[in-house]
């Protein structure tokens, strides 16, 4: 498929993106290795794979030292986002993870009003304290009685919101005036072979230093470790990146809340969540307020 074949179509791949990588969190829980050592096989095959597709499409070209350094940033800082994540998914499993990631929605809403100078409108200031209500719903009202795992689970998830706030920064200012889609011939996969192969660095140092082992246990991990990195890293992520510049924001917005809607389904179909009405309703209004939050954010 041609690139320009790619954009016709935007919208049905930004979905197919979306469905594909809400099974990131499953490959985690079931990779059944420490989550750091996971957070680098990801990126691992997951580069193996993209330098693959950048070598089919001839994109190993040079490119400016600026760029490629802020590159290797992005892949520092996914690094630390992607360790957080898998670290909140071993605690307070996939489904809510991945619900507190795309809280970086708002991270970022009040990152754009202090140093962009967006506003926020109504819209936002009503989904801030919707989010919270709903995150009570889903791990429960009472927090004197979470145990000290779930605290620890909640903290690593709404740190790798922040972390993942920074990384679509950096990326933005990485990819600018990259993308296909507008018309400037740019690279689909040049600079997320160089992200994902600077985070497998940094995250294989981190295994190491820490004393993890590298060893993958069973062919039930190795599966695992491959779909992370084959179908979340490469394809999923890839489809997602490219196609949203060719869907309008607000479509685009609900598109995404597919992954952590999907994300808690499964975490409920393969791995006997319990979760009530009371929990439903509150992932219902967490859903609801991110989309809210990406609403209400208003360029002046």
């Amino acid at each position: 498929m041609s690139i320009r074949t790619f954009y016709k179509n935007p919208m049905p791949v930004l979905i197919t993106g979306a469905i594909l990588i809400s099974f990131s969190s499953v490959f985690v829980k079931t990779s059944q290795v420490h989550p750091l050592v996971s957070a680098f096989y990801r990126v691992f095959f997951g580069c193996f794979f993209l330098t693959c597709a950048c070598w089919i499409k001839k994109e190993f070209k040079s490119k400016g030292l600026k760029k490629n350094l802020l590159a290797i940033l992005c892949g520092l800082v996914f690094g630390l986002d992607l360790f957080c994540w898998h670290m909140s998914i071993q605690y307070v499993g996939p489904g809510l993870a991945t619900i507190l990631v795309n809280c970086q929605v708002f991270v970022l809403a009040i990152v754009g009003w202090l140093v962009f100078k967006e506003q926020l409108g109504v819209w936002f200031v009503l989904s801030v304290p919707l989010a919270f209500l709903g995150l009570f719903m889903v791990i429960g009202l009472d927090i004197n009685q979470l145990r000290p795992d779930d605290l620890l689970g909640l903290g690593y998830g709404l740190l790798t919101a922040v972390w993942y706030s920074i990384f679509l920064l950096l990326l933005r200012h990485v990819q600018s005036d990259e993308s296909p889609a507008k018309g400037s011939g740019g690279t689909v996969f040049y600079y997320q072979v160089v992200l994902t192969a600077a985070c497998s660095f940094f995250l294989g140092a981190a295994v190491l230093a820490f004393g993890h082992s590298f060893a993958i246990p069973t062919g039930t991990s190795l599966f695992s470790l491959l779909g992370l990195g084959f179908l979340s890293q490469a394809f999923a992520w890839g489809m997602i990146s490219n196609s949203l510049p060719g869907v309008p924001a607000s479509r685009a917005g609900l598109i995404l809340l597919l992954q952590p809607a999907l994300s808690f389904f499964w975490d409920v179909l393969f791995f006997n969540r319990q979760t009530g009405i009371e929990g439903w309703a509150g992932v219902m209004m967490v859903l609801t307020a991110i989309y809210l939050g990406m609403a209400g954010r208003v360029k002046k």
